[in-house]
């Protein structure tokens, strides 16, 4: 049930994905998360194909076409431009199979003035960079006026490959019967054996790709896009796991890091217990600053929303469409309007209706959104790519006694998240088919040029301290750590100020004093 990052393309900040490397992580579940077969002709298109004659990745011009409507969306309008690019499964074998990315561009508005292209990733993982951008492209008008804004669907998603595992009834099954903090032994095996199935599922639909889809083999496909867009360097804005994303890149090309901008920021030093402490510490942080907001005691305001949990996952609440909340799709219900406080007022409605009525409705409602739910019962695929994605990276298959060993420190941490997110970490990669490849990622970059790291101090997903690390890790005269004094997930859009600081950073080449600080 991981909180660790659905995208959600309003404003800046919500175009960055929930990021929870654990439980909460991905702005889906964690290893209860079965999901849609909606698309599966799309993605039966983008199966390997056995290479041409001709070497494979940047060797054709990209051909730039009008974008239909993605999958679940709408078309972009006539400004945006579609076009895929093949690169090799296997970075190892790069005249072997192919697959194709999935690209969408606005091109720069002042043509006389451009610098190049601008590409993103707003978090995830198996957040769709083509789906994403049309819809917050209007936060970033000005970085358009002289870049090409680029987005791309990362090996795994959607119409790159895209990785399916479930259907929508094995998914909404799970989220109704598997208890995502187990209480008793048959609960523990059930949610392990789901966790299992999860995995065997993904094998089963889409074994081809599953073992490349991890970030360095993706950092190599933005290595290909920046060559094939004939870019010298490479000119990106990452959000939540869209930073892990670019400062791998950045270590795999140091020399063609052009202008890079990571904003809410992923702790390349963490494992996957050490996301599950973050995000556990810095959810508590947010609710306790949502609780203060409220004129609440944080203390007292989280044993009660504790306590609202612990009747629920004993008597899940009605709803009028005839679905129950329970106690999983309560917490995924407060996580969602935490990422922004102009969530706020929402969590307030759904937990006064929840004490005061007994209903769930408002909780089950927000619960959905975030897991990509609509209201015909269909799941969107982001839960499947992002846990392929995080287990292709990742070497640790942490166990039910590892997430019990936690219990008691994630507890105190957190009365609220802390059991979800201790839990997750057995849940999540239970029984997967692939082998992980690194423990935490690589992000040192010596010899690169200045890379902008900003965190904001109430970050709920990515802790601000992960920022920091993130900026030592680049290296000295590389990581420039820009602080944001506010609240939510991602600052740009959101803070005047860091909104100014990079948009003269990418527009100018202006790189801020490192430790500036917005309030």
């Amino acid at each position: 049930m991981r909180v660790r990052g659905r995208a959600r393309p309003v404003t800046v900040a919500t175009a960055a994905a929930l990021l929870l490397t654990t439980a909460l992580a991905g702005c889906d579940g964690g290893s209860a998360h079965p999901q849609s077969s909606k698309g599966s002709s799309a993605r039966a298109s983008q199966e390997p194909q056995e290479s041409p004659d001709a070497p494979t990745g940047t060797s054709r011009p990209l051909e730039w076409k009008r974008c239909a409507a993605p999958e679940g969306g709408t078309e972009p309008g006539p400004a945006w431009r579609c076009a895929t690019l093949d690169v090799p499964l296997d970075h190892a074998e790069p005249d072997g199979r192919t697959i194709g990315v999935a690209l969408i561009r606005k091109a720069a508005t002042r043509k006389s003035e451009r610098l190049g292209s601008m590409l993103f990733n707003f978090g995830g993982p198996g957040g769709s960079g083509v789906g994403i951008l049309p819809g917050a492209a209007g936060a970033y008008r000005q970085l358009n006026t002289r870049y090409d804004l680029i987005g791309f669907d990362p090996r795994g998603v959607a119409a790159s490959a895209g990785v399916h595992c479930r259907s929508d009834e094995e998914q909404e099954t799970a989220y109704r019967e598997v208890d995502m903090t187990p209480d008793t032994p048959a609960e523990e095996a059930a949610f392990l054996a789901d966790g299992a199935a999860f995995g065997a599922g993904c094998a089963r639909l889409s074994g081809t790709v599953l073992p490349h889809v991890g970030t360095a083999n993706a950092a190599r496909d933005m290595e290909a896009i920046r060559v094939a867009l004939g870019d010298e360097k490479l000119s990106y804005f990452g959000v939540s796991y869209g930073t892990e994303l670019g400062g791998t890149y950045a270590h795999l090309f140091p020399d063609k890091v052009g202008r890079v901008v990571l904003d809410a920021v992923v702790d390349p030093t963490a494992d996957s217990a050490g996301h599950a402490r973050n995000q556990a510490t810095g959810f508590q942080r947010a609710l306790e600053n949502y609780l203060r907001d409220r004129g609440q005691v944080p203390a007292a305001g989280t044993r009660r929303i504790a306590r609202l949990l612990e009747r629920i996952d004993a008597n899940p609440l009605p709803t009028a469409s005839g679905r129950e909340l329970n106690e999983s799709l309560a917490v995924l219900g407060i996580v969602k309007p935490l990422y922004s406080r102009s969530g706020w007022p929402t969590l307030t409605a759904a937990l006064d209706e929840a004490e005061e009525t007994g209903r769930g409705d408002r909780l089950l409602a927000l619960a959905d959104a975030y897991n990509g739910r609509d209201g015909e019962g269909h799941y969107d695929d982001q839960s499947h790519s992002q846990r392929a994605i995080s287990c292709a990276d990742a070497k640790a298959r942490p166990t039910a006694a590892d997430a019990r060993a936690l219990l008691t420190e994630f507890r105190k941490l957190s009365p609220v998240f802390g059991p979800f997110l201790a839990w997750d970490t057995a849940g999540w990669c239970a029984g997967w088919p692939v082998d992980g490849e690194r423990d935490t990622p690589e992000a040192s970059a010596p010899g690169a040029a200045p890379i902008l790291v900003i965190g904001t101090t109430g970050d709920p997903a990515t802790p601000y301290e992960g920022a920091r690390r993130m900026a030592d890790e680049l290296g000295e005269g590389v990581g420039v750590m820009v602080t944001n004094k506010g609240e939510g997930h991602g600052s740009y859009g959101e803070s005047s100020c860091v909104t100014a600081l990079v948009d003269s950073y990418f527009l100018d080449g202006r790189v801020p004093a490192d430790g500036r600080t917005c309030s």
